[in-house]
C-alpha cells in the first residue's frame, strides 16, 4: 500500500517477532481468541484515507436526514422491536473492500453498514502490540479525529458508562464466555469496570432488571451495553430467559437493538455514494433482473456474519424466492490484492468505526479494524491454512504516499 514501508516491514519480519507479538496480545487479558490474527498491520496512505472518509461522510449524510427512520421502519420486524428507541444510533461501523479503479488507483467500495458495536476495545490492544513488536513509522496512528490512547478510552467511557456507577452497567451477550469476541469483552470489562453478563443471568422484577454479584447481592441494571444479536437469539431455543429484549423495562440501552436493523443491508439501497456498488432490493426488479447476474451477489437482509450470502446466482434462483423484499442484489466488486505479503498478495476489508454521543448532531469517527484474506471472500472459512490473513489494524500514515 505504501511501498517503502511495506518492503521494510516484510524484510524485517520474523516468525520469532510474530510469535512474541501473539503472546503479548493473548497475555493482555489471559485469553487466546479463536480467530486468526494476521502477521501484519496495514499502512494506509493519505489518498486512501481521504476516500474512506468520503465514503463515511456519505453514510452519515444519509443517517442525519429527517426521513431516515421513516424509510427504515420496514427493517424492524414487530417480533424484534424493542421499546424506548433513541433518536439515533450509538455505534456505527462501515465496511469497505479495497479495490482498484480504471486508472490503477486504490479505491474503497462500501460493502456493508452496521448500527451495532464492533471490537472497540480489542483494536487498541492489537494496535499497541503491533507497534511494540515491529518497527513503525512515528507519523502513524490507528485512531482518527485527533484521538490518542487516553482520550479514546475516555470517550468510550463517556459514551457507554457516563455518570452511572460502572457496576450498574452491563455488557450483555448470549453465553459471552463462548463467543469468538470474548477478548473484546474482557478488554471492555477491564477498561470500563463494567460487568460481562449472559442474558440468561438477568433477573426481572416488574420493570426493573437485576443481576447477582459475586456475593449474591442483587444489583440493579441501569444501562445495557448491548452485544446480543437477535439472529443468534432466535436460533437459541434452548436458552431459559427471565426477560425478553422486547419487553418494556427501566434501562438505558447503549446501542439500542433497533438500530441493528435500521443501519444494515436494509439501508444500503437508500444510500447515495459513488463509493458504493449498485445495490437494490430484490423486489424492486419486478422479475426483470440484470442480464449479467454472474456479476451480482444476493444477500438476505436479516442475517449476520455472512450467513445466506449467495455468490453464484441464476434467474431461476431469484424466481424461487417468495419474500423478495427481504433480499438485496448487490453488484460484485473485485477486491484488489493490494497488500504485498512474502508469498502471495492479500485482499483487505477496512471497517471504519464511529461512536455517536446522545447530544451530538453527528457521529465521530474513532478507530478502524481490518480483515485480510487470500480467499474468495473475507472470513475464516475462506482462509483456512493460509498465512498473512485474519484480524489486523490499519495505521494511517501522515503524508504517506
Amino acid at each position: 500500500m505504501i511501498k517503502n514501508l511495506r518492503q521494510a516491514y516484510n524484510a524485517a519480519f520474523t516468525l520469532e517477532k510474530y510469535n512474541a507479538f501473539l503472546k503479548s496480545v493473548y497475555a493482555a487479558h489471559q485469553h487466546q481468541p479463536i480467530f486468526r490474527i494476521s502477521e501484519t498491520p496495514v499502512f494506509i496512505p493519505t489518498d486512501l484515507k481521504k476516500k474512506l472518509i468520503q465514503g463515511c461522510d456519505d453514510v452519515v449524510e444519509m443517517l442525519i436526514q429527517r426521513d431516515f427512520k421513516q424509510k427504515t421502519e420496514g427493517s424492524i420486524q414487530e417480533a424484534c422491536r424493542v421499546p424506548n428507541e433513541d433518536a439515533h444510533t450509538t455505534f456505527l461501523v462501515v465496511d469497505f473492500g479495497i479495490c482498484e479503479n480504471e486508472n490503477g488507483e486504490l479505491i474503497p467500495q462500501l460493502i456493508e453498514l452496521q448500527g451495532f458495536p464492533s471490537l472497540y476495545f480489542f483494536q487498541p490492544i492489537l494496535s499497541k502490540m503491533y507497534r511494540r513488536h515491529f518497527d513503525f513509522p512515528t507519523n502513524s496512528t490507528p485512531l482518527l479525529n485527533g484521538l490518542d490512547e487516553t482520550s479514546y478510552v475516555k470517550l468510550m467511557r463517556e459514551v457507554i458508562v457516563g455518570a452511572t456507577p460502572p457496576k450498574q452497567v452491563v455488557l450483555l451477550e448470549i453465553e459471552p464466555l463462548k463467543q469468538a469476541t470474548l477478548i473484546d469483552f474482557l478488554a471492555t470489562e477491564k477498561a470500563l469496570g463494567i460487568k460481562i453478563l449472559c442474558i440468561t443471568k438477568v433477573l426481572k422484577k416488574q420493570k426493573k432488571l437485576y443481576y447477582k454479584d459475586e456475593k449474591g447481592n442483587l444489583i440493579q441494571i441501569l444501562k445495557i451495553y448491548n452485544r446480543v444479536i437477535f439472529d443468534e437469539l432466535e436460533r437459541r431455543k434452548d436458552l431459559k430467559l427471565n426477560f425478553n429484549l422486547t419487553e418494556e423495562v427501566d434501562v438505558e440501552w447503549i446501542g439500542h437493538p433497533n438500530w441493528f436493523f435500521r443501519i444494515s443491508k436494509y439501508a444500503m439501497p437508500f444510500l447515495k455514494s459513488e463509493l458504493m456498488p449498485e445495490t437494490r432490493f430484490l423486489s424492486d426488479y419486478k422479475g426483470q433482473y440484470p442480464n449479467n447476474l454472474n456479476q451480482y451477489v444476493l444477500k438476505p437482509l436479516f442475517s449476520f456474519s455472512g450467513y445466506g450470502v449467495q455468490l453464484n446466482i441464476t434467474k431461476s434462483d431469484l424466481d424461487k424466492i417468495m419474500d423478495k423484499e427481504n433480499y438485496i442484489l448487490q453488484k460484485k466488486v473485485q477486491y484488489k490484492p493490494a497488500l504485498a505479503a512474502p508469498n502471495e498478495p492479500v485482499k483487505l476489508e477496512i471497517r471504519m468505526m464511529f461512536v455517536w454521543k446522545k447530544e451530538d448532531a453527528k457521529p465521530i469517527l474513532v478507530n478502524n479494524l481490518i480483515r485480510l484474506s487470500k480467499g474468495e471472500m473475507i472470513g475464516v472459512r475462506y482462509n483456512k491454512d493460509k498465512d498473512w490473513v485474519g484480524a489486523s489494524s490499519g495505521f494511517f500514515v501522515e503524508n504517506g504516499a
